[in-house]
């Protein structure tokens, strides 16, 4: 389709011409390329415009920048601050647990067993079937088990203390109570009660019992104890006497040499004198009682009692 144009100015004709193209052209021009040309242009007077007055909207973005960064920097001080608290309370129960290792090492050898059965150096013995499902432990969880630990840690160690001062004075005990020969090397010659005197022939109560042996042989002390006579006593030739404490006091009589002195105190099972013949004796042998508030009991139970 063609558009003609009849033009007549001053006398003269003209006559234009349209064909498609040209009405693309021109519809193409007075359509998208003008208007894209007006919007440009005000994009660019907006732009300038804005940089030159910031709108409410722009200043109300860049104070939720600034609020957000000094949000994030907050929380990275914070994580920073908890780390170091979460490593300090780390170290700690890592030196309760080493504290407590070393407890435990303690109590087994007081109680004697078996270091197999209880080695503080190596991790409990566990184990099971794999575990279905399961979930990862969060923040809350991890500082509550945290906690949980700690008290735990905190409950222990007093209970094992309680244990420790418990065996101490069970060994104490077992260390102070007369227990055991008072002779490394020897017989028993003479029984506690009543026999017949080796020298008068008559029935007499013999306070103690007596172990024989060789000349000069080891005299021990039955139980722990602080020695409160040790010299020469009628009878009894050169006489030991050792307190235990308890009420419990023990007597080593007809020694040939004492080997310790008055306030002195000896351990169980140390070597107090050497067997000798002193006093009233027939032989070496050593004259042994067991004195209870005082009084001499049959020493019997205390010899046949386990060290």
């Amino acid at each position: 389709m063609n558009v003609m144009f009849l033009a007549r100015k001053r006398g003269c004709s003209g006559l234009v011409v349209l064909s498609r193209a040209r009405l693309a052209a021109m519809a193409l021009g007075l359509f998208v390329l003008l208007p894209a040309t007006f919007l440009y242009v005000g994009y660019r007077i907006g732009l300038e415009q804005a940089r030159a007055n910031p709108s409410e909207l722009e200043l109300a973005l860049q104070a939720e920048l600034d609020q957000q960064r000094l949000e994030v920097q907050e929380a990275a001080r914070s994580a920073e601050e908890n780390m170091n608290a979460l490593a300090l309370r780390l170290g700690k129960l890592q030196a309760h647990v080493m504290r407590l290792d070393a407890l435990g090492q303690r109590l087994t050898k007081m109680a004697k067993l078996d270091k197999g059965e209880f080695d503080f150096d190596r991790e409990p013995a566990r184990g099971g079937p794999t575990a279905v499902g399961g979930a990862t432990m969060g923040v809350p969880d991890f500082l509550k088990s945290l906690n949980e630990l700690s008290a735990q840690l905190e409950d222990r160690s007093e209970q094992l203390a309680v244990l420790e001062t418990m065996l101490m004075s069970r060994n104490l005990q077992a260390e102070v109570m007369p227990a055991g020969r008072p002779v490394t090397r020897g017989w028993l010659s003479s029984y506690f009660g009543r026999r017949t005197d080796p020298f008068t022939g008559r029935r007499v109560h013999h306070s103690g019992v007596d172990f024989a042996g060789r000349l000069g042989s080891d005299v021990v002390a039955v139980a722990a104890g602080v020695v409160t006579f040790s010299g020469k006593r009628s009878g009894y030739g050169n006489l030991v006497e050792i307190n235990h404490g308890n009420g419990y006091a023990t007597r080593y009589g007809h020694n040939l040499e004492n080997l310790v002195q008055v306030g002195q105190t000896v351990k169980k099972g140390q070597v107090i004198a050497r067997m000798g013949s002193t006093g009233r004796s027939t032989g070496p042998h050593v004259h042994f009682e067991v004195l209870y508030n005082g009084r001499a009991v049959n020493p019997k139970k205390y010899v046949m009692a386990r060290r």
